[in-house]
């Protein structure tokens, strides 16, 4: 789709989700996935502003232990998406980068109509009976590559370059992108993608 920008995509697609059914309990799923530094942080905070109340959300590098896919889906859905379900909020830990652990204090869900969930490998299969809408964020690899760099720091090339293949290799063995129900030019977003790199954004630490 053609964004015009990530608010104006970002309350065409509030509309769409809040008038499809919920599949997650009461809950609308709505999973934005793509490469790391395609704009997927920017629409996600944009969506969540467009639904306000109505949204939850969750960003999956929160649960990564490390940089890593492995295990977070899990963590999601144990944490997360099956309280939802059943009607009661969900929870999660925070992986700490700069620690390399997941903190103590939890991390809650609430109950609400709509739970945004964002990262690499946040739209598996696994996934797909509970999810009410994909989003593709993708942009050209260079640009991504610049925006990795600007946030976390050039000395970090080489773990953006490693998560690069273990991005991809996730994203051909889902077919992530050809199962997206809504694909997103997250190139229209890099003259707002400080919001990403914020400060309060980038929460101290080191994330793809």
């Amino acid at each position: 789709m053609d964004p015009g920008g990530p608010l104006s995509t970002a309350h065409e697609l509030a509309a769409r989700v809040l008038a499809a059914p919920a599949r997650l309990g009461a809950v609308r799923l709505v999973t934005v996935d793509g490469p790391a530094g395609s704009g997927k942080t920017t629409l996600a905070g944009a969506l969540a502003t467009a639904l306000g109340e109505a949204a939850a959300l969750v960003h999956l590098d929160d649960l990564y232990a490390g940089w890593t896919t492995t295990g977070a889906v899990g963590r999601l859905q144990a944490g997360v998406l099956r309280p939802l379900s059943e009607g009661r909020p969900g929870a999660h830990h925070r992986y700490d980068w700069a620690t390399r652990r997941f903190g103590e204090d939890v991390v809650p869900v609430p109950v609400r109509a709509v739970l945004l969930v964002e990262g690499c490998g946040s739209s598996p299969r696994v996934l797909d009976p509970w999810t009410t809408l994909r989003i593709w964020v993708e942009a050209p690899a260079d640009l991504r590559l610049a925006r990795g760099l600007a946030r976390d720091g050039v000395e970090l090339e080489p773990e953006w370059r490693r998560w690069q293949v273990t991005e991809a290799a996730e994203f051909a063995r889902q077919d992530t992108r050809a199962r997206a129900d809504v694909r997103v030019d997250g190139a229209a977003c890099a003259a707002s993608h400080r919001h990403d790199t914020s400060p309060e954004h980038r929460r101290d630490t080191m994330e793809p």
